[in-house]
């Protein structure tokens, strides 16, 4: 007869750094064939670019014509998540404490933000996508079908951090 027709869920992942979000993330979108969304990898991409180009964080308008031609792509390379960045890919690249520490500072400026949070939303638009990071059952996908928050000791969390780097 008919088969009946599945609509893909958006799945939220929040919690602090180092609580799991990532590794249970992953693990999620792949049992049930899902995009896995890394929304830190975006801003640490971002950051990536803002490092290469020696921007002034505060000028504003600099900032916002940046992010325009800036294009960020979420891809799997043999079986693991990647970040491609204006077509380069900066996987590797964008996994190093300072990069992290400019990708925070960097998450703190709305125009980054609301351009962040568009790009996101555009992944998830179809469902289909296990999503993780910090606001994203909340600012991001407040409508998620799924919403799951992890949470460690702030020991644990710093052990995971430590041997990240």
């Amino acid at each position: 007869m008919f088969a009946k027709q599945v609509r893909k869920l958006i799945v939220a992942i929040d919690g602090p750094a180092g609580a799991g979000k990532s590794t249970v993330a992953k693990r999620l979108a792949k049992e049930l064939g899902y995009t896995y969304m890394d929304t830190g990898a975006m801003y640490r991409a971002f950051a990536w670019r803002v490092m290469e180009q020696g921007m002034d964080l505060s000028d504003e308008r600099e900032l916002r014509r940046v992010l325009q031609e800036t294009n960020i792509e979420l891809v799997e390379h043999f079986g693991r998540p990647g970040v491609l960045l204006n077509g380069v890919d900066v996987t590797d690249r964008i996994r190093t404490p300072e990069l992290s520490q400019l990708a925070s500072r960097i998450s703190t400026s709305k125009i980054v933000r609301e351009r962040m949070v568009e790009l996101q939303r555009a992944i998830g638009s179809q469902g289909g996508v296990v999503a993780e990071g910090r606001d994203i059952g909340t600012v991001v996908f407040p409508d998620a079908e799924v919403k799951i928050y992890l949470d460690a000791s702030s020991q644990e969390r710093a052990r995971r951090r430590f041997e990240e780097f």
